[in-house]
């Protein structure tokens, strides 16, 4: 397996989990058949990257079980290997991508050798292996044993005839797999029909089409065999005819435990032609004539025209204007509908079979209403097997229409009214008179009706002959609430009343009368009818419905009175309901509100929103008409705006609910409430002042002259600084005396420092600002506003001016710091003390606090240096100076007296040589309690010269002769005479000089070290010839010697010492102060023959020894 995971165990991510990928394929094993077209689904989910995922296929043939072969891929044609190549080309096989991430592999024709293990690998597109990448599944080719046989054959079959087909299916598949068996019937050119078929589940179920035949029983499928079904078609029809053939699929069932069919086979057809047999039937309807008089019968006859009627069945309906009157079935038993069944009932109709083709409807005695169109309908039926009907054909005639004229009458009808035209509200009144005669056993049925302008009849109400009075349908409730009245006054007249009419009830008014006369059998007959109308117009209430909003002062002041009239037109009647409101619209809104309302019933109503109005407004409608007028007194501001008045018209209704006919709205008045003239005026004088920080700042804002007595003001002082567009707001003293501090007070914090005034006589006020600051310096102003209590006790502001500016310049105190400038030279000696002084000799305040820093300028330096500072707050700091030469610890600082500051060094070095200088700055605090520096000065120059001790130092220089035996010690004495210090140590080198002899003469001297004791005490390495045979000795402080062992014939020569003086410095660093040299000591090796002759020791050897035994402590200890 190609999968990149190999030897991927696990992906842990700290502190998030990431999908896992997973491919999933169709689970398998799958058997399927050799030749068939098998799909094979893959999808993979959980992935990372895009969202079109690319998928390759390949397979693991039973041959060769571990060796991969490719098949097809989504993503690289040349992905198939070389025997899958062609197919793939060929498009027998191909990938279909049902979506992003999941695909259908496709195999159109199946081959025994694509069987084996199918794998299915998406390659990786996310961030990190995490997951499976292929999934695998088993395909099993199995040979295609399904055989499917009919005999082919062509029968000719009569109508009604019976079919019988055989079919064959066989199989011979070793796993275990159902079959399924269908028969359809095709006709040429058309799609073929499902006839009856037999599931893998082994459930018949017939087509749509043979459905009802089958539970009728006319379709069967029995098995007859082994492997044999019979098919059964009873009563054939001619829509039978066609090919017949049967088709059997394979099914088996898939490890998902979904059933799929491997393979589908159909045999050969048989061709069925069906000759239709001769069913036709015509029909239709007779009767005597189509004219009748009212009480006259009248009998329809529907004959049936057809062949072997007594054998087959057919059902009959009667029909009367397209509706349904009675129907007959096959077994001849009429059912009657609505009111004929009720005639039918009282004899007065019959629906009868008269005889196997003929069928009567008689009517005994005709009515008027009985005119219109009759017919029959006749339908064919089908028993079926089971008794039960079906519809087959179904045919009617024409329709046969009769005429019921009613008897004729003599009488006449005058219709009068009170008026032709009314208002809309008003009554109506009509008188309907009979003239002529009318027999005594006659009765008269009145009829109102109403014909409006598009011609539509509608019944107002109707008197019967038997006196019961029935309003029509439009009227019933109307009429019920006793809007509606008629009367009979006397014997043929008769009158209609309607009460609060409306425009609907324009048109024409008819009254219908109709005559009736009893009949023999006790019956009621018409004997005729005769009507007229008068035409009546209603005016609308609404027709000119019109209002206007008129005023005579639409600018007022405030505290004057002002008067709105809502004109109506036209001048109706008192009776007539008409509503007005009042709308207000403020000044400043887009919305109108409701003020005041005047009801229909002359009620008054106040707007939720304005009840404030009530007090200052009166409301009046006049007697005489419906016009309204609204005053409204002591104007204000809240009366300032639009106003707007709107009629509505009403009707009462007749059952006492109100409709609205119509609303106007007039048109608008602007109303103009304007306030005082202002009078205001505030000082504009401009003034400027100096003053030393931390006094008071005295600002004033004069009002010269005012509105009213009653005026109040509110003050906004600003100050503007040079660096600002605008002035900033300090504080404000509203005209209700509240105070309000500005951005600027809370930002600088002078809410502490603020004082504000008026005086008692009203027009003068005062703002000082405490301690001022240097920052408080700018131009300064108040803003005056000038306020007075409206008519409706609401404060509001008439006008507004601004004052001169005040220049306000604060300034610190003038500098009067002084530092003495006196130039000082002062030379010392290493170790001593030097003290620097830095004395201030003014000061601008007592109050003040001062800081000092002394600098030093050094040779070779371009720049001064900080050696140490005390600032204000008395926090002694060091300069990076200080850090060396441990100037630091050596430093002292004390003031002794005020305005005196000494600064000691100790120990002075000559690192220490400079120029000093202090520079004092003063600080002063400021009114917010914050220190600033004031001023600052220099001291004079203090030049100091550190130097190191004259040297003194001094050696023997006496030069002296040494003769010594061979084998003997000699000394070499190293005296210091004077040294320029105590403090000092000796660093000593003894060296040998010797002549070089070549040619037999002296051409140089060579210097030889023998030992170096350095200011340490640490002795050099000595030279192999004189390895062992030197001691040193330090006779005293200054008293050096060297004794040389074991003298030797080489050893002559001139010896000497070099001395250097050493002295440590204030640090405690050595350095190197003097050096000198000593006399020359002459030193003489004798061997043996320097003995006398005697074998004596010479004198002066004896005056040697005898001073070395009276001075045993100068001669060289046994350890050195």
């Amino acid at each position: 397996m190609r999968s990149p995971l190999l030897g991927l165990t696990s992906l842990l991510l700290l502190g998030m989990a990431l999908a896992q990928r997973q491919v999933t394929v169709q689970k398998g094993p799958l058997y399927r058949t050799e030749g068939s077209h098998i799909t094979l689904w893959c999808k993979v989910s959980g992935y990372q990257g895009p969202s079109e995922q690319n998928f390759q296929w390949s397979i693991y043939l039973p041959s060769a079980p571990e060796r991969e072969v490719q098949i097809v891929s989504t993503m690289d044609p040349s992905f198939p290997y070389a025997i899958y190549t062609q197919r793939v080309r060929n498009r027998e096989i191909y990938v279909e991508r049902v979506q992003g991430d999941s695909v259908l592999l496709h195999i159109t024709e199946l081959q025994d050798r694509d069987a084996g293990e199918y794998e299915c690998h998406t390659p990786n597109t996310d961030e990190r292996y995490f997951g499976s990448y292929s999934a695998k599944m088993d395909l099993v080719v199995i040979p295609d044993s399904l055989r499917v046989t009919s005999i082919p054959q062509t029968l000719n079959k009569v109508e009604r005839d019976s079919l019988e087909l055989k079919c064959e299916v066989f199989k011979s598949t070793a796993q275990h797999s159902h079959l399924s068996i269908s028969w359809y019937r095709q006709k040429a050119g058309e799609p073929p029909v499902e006839v009856i078929s037999l599931s893998r589940d082994f459930v018949l179920r017939a087509g749509s089409t043979y459905s009802q035949r089958q539970a009728t029983g006319d379709i069967r499928l029995d098995k007859v065999g082994e492997t044999t079904s019979k098919l059964t078609v009873y009563n054939l029809q001619p829509s039978d005819q066609g090919e017949f053939y049967c088709e059997a699929a394979e099914w088996i069932q898939d490890p998902d435990e979904s059933w799929y069919a491997m393979t589908r086979k159909r045999s050969e057809g048989t061709i069925i032609h069906v000759q239709a047999t001769d069913k036709e039937f015509s029909v239709r309807l007779e009767t005597e004539k189509r004219t009748y008089t009212v009480g006259e019968p009248v009998e329809f006859r529907c004959i049936l025209e057809a062949q072997n009627v007594p054998e087959r069945y057919f059902s009959i309906s009667w029909a009367f204007n397209s509706s349904l009157i009675a129907s007959l079935g096959p077994n001849a038993v009429p059912v009657l509908n609505n009111d004929f069944a009720q005639r039918e009932a009282l004899g007065q109709l019959k629906v009868a079979k008269e005889s196997d083709n003929v069928f009567v409807l008689k009517i005994y005695r005709l009515r008027l209403e009985d005119s219109g169109k009759y017919n029959c309908r006749v339908t064919e039926r089908e028993k079926t097997v089971t008794g039960d009907f079906i519809d087959k054909e179904s045919k009617r005639p024409k329709n046969t229409p009769i005429l019921v004229l009613p008897l004729k009458t003599s009488i006449s009808v005058e219709v009068t009214s009170n008026a032709s035209n009314v208002l809309e509200g008003e009554s109506l009144r009509f008188g309907c008179n009979v003239r002529s005669g009318f027999g005594a056993q006659s009765r008269l049925s009145v009829t109102w009706q109403l014909v409006d302008k598009q011609n539509r009849r509608s019944e107002i109400v109707r008197l019967d002959r038997d006196g019961t009075l029935q309003p029509g349908p439009s009227y019933t409730e109307r009429s019920s609430f006793g809007g509606i009245q008629m009367e009979q006054v006397r014997p043929g007249s008769f009158t209609l009343e309607i009460f609060n009419s409306v425009k609907a009830d324009e048109g024409h008014y008819e009254c219908r009368v109709t005559e009736w006369t009893r009949m023999l059998d006790g019956e009621w007959q018409m004997v005729g009818e005769r009507h007229t109308s008068m035409p009546v117009s209603i005016t609308a209430l609404e027709a000119g419905f019109a209002v206007t909003a008129i005023s005579r002062t639409p600018g007022v002041t405030y505290n004057e009175s002002f008067d709105l009239q809502c004109i109506i037109k036209p001048h109706y009647p008192s009776w007539v309901p008409v509503s007005v409101t009042w709308r207000f619209q403020p000044a400043g809104s887009t919305e109108f509100h409701d003020l005041v309302t005047f009801t229909r019933d002359g009620g008054v109503q106040w707007g939720e929103r304005y009840m404030g109005f009530r007090t200052r407004t009166a409301i009046e409608k006049a007697e005489s008409s419906n016009n309204v007028r609204l005053s409204i007194s002591r104007a204000s501001d809240t009366e300032a705006g639009k106003y707007q008045c709107v009629a509505e018209l009403w009707r009462k209704n007749y059952n006492s609910s109100w409709t609205r006919l119509a609303d106007r709205i007039s048109n608008l008045l602007e109303i103009r409430v304007l306030r005082p003239v202002t009078k205001l005026q505030v000082s504009k004088s401009k003034r400027s002042i100096t003053l030393v920080e931390n006094r008071p700042i005295p600002l004033n804002c004069s009002v010269k002259s005012q509105t009213s007595p009653d005026s109040h003001f509110a003050v906004l002082w600003y100050v503007h600084k040079p660096s600002d567009a605008d002035g900033k707001l300090i504080l404000k003293t509203t005209h209700s005396s509240a105070f309000e501090y500005g951005t600027y007070a809370e930002e600088e914090g002078l809410r502490g420092r603020l004082q504000f005034e008026r005086s008692s006589s009203g027009g003068l006020f005062s703002l000082t600002v405490q301690r001022a600051e240097v920052s408080d310096s700018g131009s300064y102003y108040c803003h005056v506003e000038e306020w007075l209590l409206s008519p409706n006790h609401a404060w509001y502001k008439l006008a507004e001016e601004v004052s001169g500016r005040t220049e306000v310049t604060i300034k610190q105190p003038d500098n009067h710091l002084q530092v003495n400038q006196t130039q000082k030279n002062l030379t010392i000696l290493e170790n001593q003390w030097v003290t620097l002084e830095c004395l201030v000799t003014n000061r601008t305040s007592l109050s003040s606090q001062l800081s000092v820093e002394w600098f030093v300028w050094k040779s070779g330096h371009p720049e001064k240096e900080t050696v140490a500072r005390l600032n204000h707050q008395a926090t002694l700091q060091y300069g990076d100076l200080a850090a060396l030469n441990d100037l630091k610890n050596r430093l002292h600082l004390e003031s002794p007296s005020p305005g005196l500051y000494l600064l000691t060094i100790q120990n002075a070095t000559v690192r220490d040589s400079g120029a000093y200088d202090c520079r004092v700055e003063e600080w002063l605090l400021d009114p917010s309690d914050r220190w600033y520096k004031r001023a600052e000065d220099l001291s004079g120059l203090t030049t100091v010269t550190v130097k190191q001790p004259d040297p003194t130092l001094q050696v023997d220089a006496t030069n002296s002769n040494l003769t010594v035996m061979e084998k003997e010690s000699f000394l070499l004495d190293c005296n210091v005479l004077s040294r320029s210090s105590q403090e000092s140590v000796f660093a000593v080198t003894w060296y040998n000089l010797k002549a070089k002899e070549g040619g037999g003469r002296v051409e140089e001297e060579e210097q030889e070290a023998l030992l170096s004791v350095g200011l340490d005490a640490v002795f050099s390495q000595e030279t192999s010839r004189w390895e062992g045979r030197l001691r040193f000795q330090r006779l005293s402080a200054m008293l050096f010697r060297l004794t040389v062992l074991q003298a030797g014939t080489a050893d002559a020569g001139n010896y000497s010492c070099h001395v250097e003086e050493w002295l440590p410095d204030p640090s405690g660093v050595w350095y190197k102060l003097a050096e000198e040299e000593s006399g020359t000591i002459a030193v003489h090796v004798q061997g043996t023959e320097w003995l006398n002759s005697n074998g004596d020791i010479p004198q002066d050897v004896t005056n040697l020894c005898e001073r070395e035994e009276q001075f045993p402590q100068l001669l060289p200890s046994q350890d050195q």
